[in-house]
């Protein structure tokens, strides 16, 4: 089985990885920074889920599904930026306050960006992007990707912001219905809010958005081989943050707040703390013999290309089948699998 738990934000602490590695044996991060636990058999979820909900992880069994929030991992670690780690911990709790939220569609995703734009590129519905510590803009997703897209919003106080966007969100499932098509709030043509657009924001900056690997600051960013935590790189990671705040990035890497100095630690653990590693072009479904449809051990595969070559010299994406889950939407090149 496969659990999948929201992480608002990717705010968590190193010594709830480290417990959820011990439980399932390797975390898969994903692209909205959160976590998947793999393996866990049927008979042994009850046990697992209360040990999850005792970790905190599940503060509203209704809402589970629907806390799907990105934010800006280096968020209060860099002085010139807003830190909006409280504001993320709002919204998640304003979502949760609403009942007619539970029937949000799992794909719709929330993101709060603290002015750096890095998840501000990223494909969300309702965002709000800080413009200095008190007032921001809450805006509409494009869905497109493309680059130069002006955005659909308002400049709103940080303290109004998170109900005003329940409130939208709680229009579009209003307006949604019964549909069973419309999954992300472009794909709802006819949804109507009174956000207009506003100039000199781009939909989706581009560039490398993503952070540095190695020492950024006073904390460590360190990149995880195809997204997959095992427990003893889990166990560097809490050595490193002493326990304490860590943050899973949507780019399947880690943010250790202080830990500048443990960067030689985590990579001799198997982390990624150097932007020149074969790891950083590659990724990877979760394959054969996870997923009963692939006809490859994608992971495998990946771990003889990044060691043994040839090193990709564009993103590379390995796919188990023609399915070719988990692949980027920018340009890349692929392996896939077949019969």
């Amino acid at each position: 089985m496969v659990i999948r738990l929201r992480i608002p934000g990717g705010q968590t602490t190193a010594s709830t990885l480290l417990a959820l590695t011990e439980l399932a044996g390797t975390l898969q991060l994903t692209s909205r920074g959160n976590i998947q636990l793999r393996g866990i058999e049927r008979k042994d979820l009850p046990s697992a889920t209360e040990r999850i909900r005792g970790l905190g992880l599940l503060p509203s069994p209704t809402h589970e599904l629907v806390r799907n929030i990105v934010a800006s991992p280096l968020t209060g670690l860099t002085r010139h930026r807003p830190d909006v780690r409280p504001f993320i911990a709002e919204l998640d709790t304003a979502i949760c306050a609403e009942p007619e939220l539970a029937d949000l569609p799992g794909r719709f995703l929330f993101a709060v960006d603290d002015g750096s734009a890095d998840v501000w590129s990223l494909g969300f519905d309702l965002g709000y992007r800080a413009l200095d510590a008190k007032r921001g803009l809450v805006a509409l997703g494009g869905g497109s990707g493309r680059r130069g897209t002006e955005v659909t919003g308002r400049v709103i106080s940080s303290g109004a912001a998170p109900s005003e966007m329940v409130h939208l969100a709680t229009d579009f499932v209003r307006a949604r219905g019964s549909s069973e098509r419309a999954w992300r709030i472009w794909e709802l043509t006819d949804f109507r809010t009174d956000l207009a657009p506003f100039p000199g924001v781009d939909g989706n900056p581009g560039g490398d958005v993503a952070p540095p690997l190695g020492a950024v600051g006073g904390a460590a960013s360190v990149g995880v081989p195809l997204g997959f935590l095992t427990v003893h790189q889990a166990a560097a990671v809490d050595e490193a943050a002493g326990g304490g705040p860590v943050v899973v990035t949507p780019w399947r890497g880690l943010i250790i707040p202080n830990g500048a100095a443990t960067t030689e630690a985590l990579r001799h653990s198997g982390l990624i703390i150097d932007s020149g590693s074969p790891w950083t072009k590659i990724t990877a479904c979760v394959g054969a013999p996870g997923c009963a449809k692939s006809f490859l051990d994608t992971r495998q595969l990946a771990v003889q290309i990044a060691d043994r070559g040839p090193r990709p010299t564009r993103p590379l994406h390995i796919s188990g089948c023609e399915r070719r889950c988990g692949a980027p939407v920018a340009d890349h090149d692929e392996l896939v699998g077949s019969r």
